[in-house]
């Protein structure tokens, strides 16, 4: 099981970088270019719910799951 982060994709189409995202959702900088970049193992849901109303998407706009395994 893997769940990609595709947060960069949703910034970019909302032309918003990762300073304005921070400022708008309270969240540190360092903290989201690791989201960005899916160096976490997890997210709290205040922080999801935060970058969703900001960006005016769906959790599954910036979260994407992809089976790693070729049988179940």
């Amino acid at each position: 099981m893997a769940i990609i982060m595709r947060l960069d994709r949703v910034m970019a189409d909302r032309k918003m970088s990762l300073n304005e995202l921070s400022e708008r959702v309270g969240v540190a900088n360092v903290n989201l270019s690791k989201l960005k970049t899916g160096k976490v193992s997890a997210v709290r849901f205040s922080t999801l719910n935060a970058i969703c109303k900001t960006l005016r998407c769906q959790p599954g706009d910036i979260l994407e799951y992809v089976d790693d395994e070729e049988e179940w």
